[in-house]
């Protein structure tokens, strides 16, 4: 069973400020943004789908590390801007990182300002649909 688009859980994460509505993956942030510019996305999908081979990946997939950026990655394509997209499951639930990272003063430095909010990110398990503990 599969939620709706946009109704999953998402959290967007920048270093400028963030529109008050957006899509699930900023794209009104990344218009937005510049070369300083850090932004990231961690959006939740079905927990149905966190034994599938996509969300393979156990666990919050960080360090992020600069080489594995790239203008590729990114939905929409813009010059000076990199990113990248990883799937992973923790506690039976699916999520996405998807990463935006500019150029200035390099893109070294934007990674290390991400890697550090990153770290402090803690998913815990999914909370019981009747509100009991």
């Amino acid at each position: 069973m599969f939620r709706p688009p946009g109704t999953e859980p998402t959290l967007h994460l920048a270093n400028f400020p963030l529109p008050p509505q957006d899509g699930d993956y900023g794209a009104g942030a990344l218009s937005t943004m510049g070369p300083t510019g850090v932004f990231a996305v961690l959006t939740e999908f079905d927990p149905a789908l966190a034994t599938e081979p996509l969300f393979a990946q156990t666990g919050l997939p960080v360090p992020i590390a600069a080489e594995d950026l790239s203008p590729k990655a990114l939905q929409h394509r813009v010059p000076g801007q990199a990113g990248l997209q990883r799937f992973f499951n923790v506690h039976d639930r699916a999520f996405c990182l998807y990463v935006v990272v500019g150029t200035q003063p390099s893109v070294e430095d934007l990674v290390q300002t991400l890697n550090a909010v990153l770290a402090g990110i803690r998913i815990g398990p999914r909370a019981p649909v009747d509100g009991s503990r």
